[in-house]
């Protein structure tokens, strides 16, 4: 989606704000409607244990990549086969991956500053996402390899550069507590809102510098500087974890 066909913001002053989305376009509705909606604040404390978990199976591949500032945020996208998760021995494809600031999604009440969102798709169109939170500190070693790159993109029209081979393994979960992990069914966190998504929410957080921060701020436009969505309602849903030195 181009710049000129975003109809959402982040900003309620501008009447396309997150409480308005499910009004602006009827296919959105669940944007308002909907009952199973991310992100969420993730309450350590209530989550039940699911021993049959277990570690989050990844299988990723070195690919081509490239990288774009099209919509409201930065975004990676493979081109060709990146690997893959599973999940309940369903294999989901690795499409993408995006940055939101501040995080989306709460660990009891407490927003991080960046997250990462890896979107991955299975053979029957469903989608399961793999989400990690940075707090302030170190450069993050994944964004130094490509924030030359992310620099150049520039707020001021759309851009597409081309990265070469990227590894997604790169993308560090953060060691042996990174196997701690949430997960929930929510939907996409953009419009149109879409239900029925796989979320998986890793515990550890990562790293990432100011100057990382300020560069994915000033790649897409302004009013997207800000492109975190509101914490949804859990209405009743349960939320897994996985403690492997549990099992």
């Amino acid at each position: 989606m181009h710049d000129s066909e975003i109809k959402y913001s982040y900003n309620e002053t501008t009447g396309r704000g997150p409480s308005r989305w499910g009004q602006l376009d009827p296919s959105w509705y669940l944007c308002g409607n909907g009952t199973r909606q991310s992100p969420i604040d993730i309450l350590r404390l209530r989550a039940r244990l699911r021993l049959d978990l277990g570690d989050l199976q990844r299988d990723y591949k070195p690919t081509p990549a490239t990288l774009n500032n099209s919509g409201p945020y930065v975004q990676l996208k493979w081109i060709g086969d990146a690997g893959a998760i599973f999940i309940d021995g369903i294999k989901y494809q690795l499409l993408h991956c995006h940055w939101h600031s501040p995080s989306e999604h709460k660990f009891n009440g407490l927003r991080f500053v960046l997250e990462l969102h890896l979107v991955h798709k299975n053979s029957i169109g469903e989608t399961a996402v793999v989400g990690i939170v940075y707090k302030y500190g170190q450069p993050n070693p994944f964004l130094s390899k490509v924030f030359r790159e992310i620099r150049s993109l520039g707020r001021n029209g759309t851009r597409e550069i081309p990265l070469g081979i990227v590894n997604p393994r790169d993308i560090e979960y953060g060691g042996i507590l990174s196997r701690k992990y949430y997960r929930y069914n929510g939907s996409f966190s953009t419009p149109p809102c879409h239900e029925g998504v796989i979320w998986t929410l890793h515990e550890q957080f990562q790293t990432v510098s100011l100057e990382q921060l300020r560069a994915l701020k000033e790649a897409v436009k302004e009013e997207f500087e800000i492109n975190a969505r509101p914490i949804q309602s859990l209405n009743g849903r349960p939320v897994y974890v996985n403690v492997p030195w549990m099992i």
